[in-house]
């Protein structure tokens, strides 16, 4: 029932290109004032980690002021919340507004937590005459028993759009650093729950407060863009540009997947599935990857 009553709105609902989701804590003027210049194709207003205990309130009072400032050249417009249910039902009474496009949902453990998330969502969007169901959740998975549930939480509510490794407090529950050996496993979990279930994977494989090492930074996104995944959350404005290069295609990609896609169009003429180019064979899953490229550039 639940994926019926959305049935109409997440059709007509496009998958976001989120290539870098810059965090800003949503108190510090300074940042929320200049987050629209950055370039992130999404800004993150953070009312978690970031935020002291004592300034929440505050932040959670500006948030709208700062949800226009963010947006001005275009960016979606995030909120994480916060995991407690009184600090949690606050953040929803604040962010659940027009201009909003998503919830970024912290330690996320189970497919129950975030329906229940998404039933406070609706109720509020029914009270305040806003659209039903156009915020979506990213889920970020911090938690290792959360990796056991991961198909589910994937595919609990039509809401979920993303999913996302939360590296130094996932390496942190499991009593470890957030080193390669460790994130691994857990990242490429991530990477195809999400895809199975049609969302965005998010993410690389290290700790995210590394950025200015940008060498190690640039092979590590490019490494993570070859996995799949199809961008990263950013805690600084030196990895957006990073990110977005990363997660983007190449020159020399868009020209292969060009003279694929046309080489397809010449193959059915001929009544073919399967084509030969440059020597290797073109089969409908190669086809699928040439359309996914040429996609990322509209």
């Amino acid at each position: 029932m639940i994926k019926d009553s959305f049935t109409a709105v997440e059709s007509a609902m496009p998958v976001p290109r989120w290539r870098s989701l810059l965090f800003v804590p949503s108190h510090v003027p300074r940042f929320v004032e200049t987050a629209h210049e950055r370039g992130a194709d999404g800004v993150i207003l953070d009312l978690e980690d970031s935020v002291p205990q004592d300034q929440k309130g505050e932040a959670r009072r500006q948030l709208r002021e700062c949800m226009t400032k963010v947006s001005r050249k275009g960016a979606s417009v995030l909120v994480r919340v916060n995991h407690g249910l009184r600090a949690l039902a606050a953040d929803l009474d604040a962010a659940v507004i027009a201009g909003v496009d998503a919830l970024v949902l912290p330690k996320t453990d189970s497919a129950e937590w975030v329906v229940e998330i998404a039933n406070a969502v609706s109720e509020l969007e029914r009270e305040r005459n806003l659209p039903l169901g156009r915020i979506r959740f990213l889920a970020q998975i911090e938690t290792p028993g959360a990796l056991h549930r991961l198909a589910a939480i994937a595919s609990a509510h039509p809401r979920m759009v993303a999913m996302a490794l939360g590296p130094e407090d996932f390496s942190a529950a499991v009593g470890g650093a957030p080193e390669f050996d460790l994130l691994l496993t857990p990242n490429l979990s991530v990477l195809f729950a999400a895809r199975a279930a049609g969302l965005l994977p998010l993410g690389f494989i290290g700790s995210i407060g590394e950025f200015s090492d940008t060498h190690k930074l640039r092979e590590t996104a490019a490494h993570a863009r070859r996995l799949g995944f199809a961008g990263a959350l950013a805690i600084h404005p030196a990895q957006v540009a990073i990110f977005n290069e990363a997660f983007s295609p190449s020159p020399q990609e868009m020209e292969w997947a060009r003279r694929v896609a046309a080489a397809e169009d010449d193959a059915a003429t001929r009544g073919l599935s399967a084509f030969s180019l440059d020597g290797k064979m073109v089969d409908p899953p190669v086809v699928r990857r040439a359309h996914e490229i040429l996609a990322r550039q509209q």
